[in-house]
C-alpha cells in the first residue's frame, strides 16, 4: 500500500494494493501491522456504510469529547468527494480542509484523526460507502457543521442534480458558531 501526507498534519490518503486478474480483484483494505506501521494508530472498533444517490451530502460530522472519532473511509461502489476539515481548538490549519475523490475505480481510503469535521457529496447515483470508527457512535456527542457555510470555501462540485441533505445537516451551525474541538 502506498501512504501519502497532505497539507494538514495527520490526515493520509491511502492507497492499498490491488490484484486484479481475469477473476476480479483482492485487496487487503485493512491490516492492522500496516497501517500502523504507517503512523495510523487508531484502534478501530466499529464499521459502518451508507448507500446513497447522486447529489446527497452526508456531514459534516463529528462527535464530541470524549466520545471522538478517529475514521478510516473508502468507497465500494460509486465515487463521493471526501471533506475533512480541522477543527481542532488552537491548530494552525483550524478551518481548513483537505478534499479527496475516492472511488471504487480507484480505491483510494482517507484517513480522519480526532478533531475533524467529516463529511462528502455523492459524485453517482447508487454509491456504497464504508467506513471504520476508532470509538463508538454516542448520540449526545453527536455534532455537525453547515456543509457550504462560506467560511470554509470548500470546492464542491456542480452535478446538475439538486444537492440532498438530512433535515439535521441543514441545521447545522457555522464554523464560526461552534465549539472547536479540544482533546480532553
Amino acid at each position: 500500500m502506498e501512504v501519502f501526507d497532505t497539507e494538514i498534519a495527520g490526515v493520509k490518503i491511502i492507497h492499498p494494493k490491488f490484484h486484479k486478474d481475469g477473476r476480479g480483484y483482492f485487496v487487503e483494505s485493512y491490516n492492522a501491522e500496516k497501517y500502523k506501521a504507517a503512523g495510523i494508530l487508531a484502534d478501530f472498533v466499529q464499521d459502518n456504510e451508507s448507500f446513497s444517490s447522486k447529489g446527497v451530502v452526508r456531514g459534516l460530522h463529528w462527535q464530541a469529547a470524549p466520545h471522538t472519532q478517529a475514521k478510516l473511509v473508502r468507497v465500494i461502489r460509486g465515487s463521493v468527494l471526501d471533506v475533512a476539515i480541522d477543527i481542532r481548538k488552537g491548530s494552525p490549519t483550524f478551518g481548513k480542509y483537505v478534499s479527496v475523490v475516492l472511488s471504487a475505480e480507484n480505491g483510494k481510503q482517507f484517513y480522519i484523526p480526532r478533531g475533524f469535521a467529516h463529511g462528502f457529496i455523492v459524485l453517482e447515483d447508487n454509491t456504497l460507502f464504508s467506513y471504520k470508527c476508532d470509538n463508538f457512535y454516542c448520540p449526545s456527542a453527536d455534532r455537525g457543521l453547515y456543509f457550504n457555510d462560506p467560511a470554509l470555501n470548500i470546492d464542491w462540485p456542480e452535478l446538475g442534480v439538486e444537492i440532498t441533505l438530512s433535515e439535521k445537516d441543514k441545521k447545522h451551525p457555522r464554523l464560526s458558531e461552534i465549539d472547536p474541538w479540544e482533546e480532553i
